[in-house]
């Protein structure tokens, strides 16, 4: 093979791979991102600031320890949270321009619990995602609540539920609606 043919070969091969790279720029920003979240426990005192994405990829320890501060406190019952919650947070965060860590008020709740919530309110959904791992009860401190809520609802990530009276929003990654 001549000195010519090697450098057009060696050409058309440098210009598809940088096509490759250039005509999907998301995988490779994708794996040069880490996503973190911090949270409080506003029943326990716990807190938690954990990457949970990184290269690409959920962390598996960052999940655990989520789902592990969402625990139904009550009964210590723990479930895996849904990966999407965790991204919407980690979205609406950015969206309002926070590092600041969500105070949660309800996460994970079992069967029982919800059931004696139910009785004490009648808000409360009898098969609530919470106890599926995929809601949260949560504000912000020093956010606005309606700015968060506003923030949430131009996501259109899941649910979105505005409480101002108790000072909290509702998320949670199932279809999108809001009440």
């Amino acid at each position: 093979m001549t000195n010519a043919a090697t450098r057009r070969r060696f050409l058309a091969f440098s210009l598809a791979a940088a096509s490759a790279v250039v005509a999907r720029p998301s995988i490779v920003l994708a794996h040069a991102k880490e996503r973190s979240i911090a949270l409080y426990n506003a029943h326990t005192g716990e807190s938690v600031k954990t990457v949970y994405w990184a290269n690409g990829d959920y962390v598996d320890d960052g999940l655990v320890e989520i789902s592990r501060l969402l625990r139904d406190y009550r009964t210590e019952d723990v479930i895996p949270f849904d990966p999407r919650l965790i991204d919407m947070l980690y979205r609406l965060c950015r969206k309002v321009g926070t590092r600041r860590p969500y105070f949660v008020m309800s996460g994970y709740r079992s069967p029982i619990t919800n059931e004696i919530l139910r009785k004490n309110d009648n808000r409360v959904a009898k098969n609530s995602y919470h106890m599926r791992g995929m809601a949260v009860d949560a504000y912000l401190p020093k956010v606005p609540l309606k700015t968060l809520q506003r923030a949430a609802l131009s996501l259109r990530a899941g649910g979105v539920g505005y409480y101002p009276k108790t000072g909290f929003l509702h998320l949670d990654s199932g279809r999108v609606r809001s009440w």
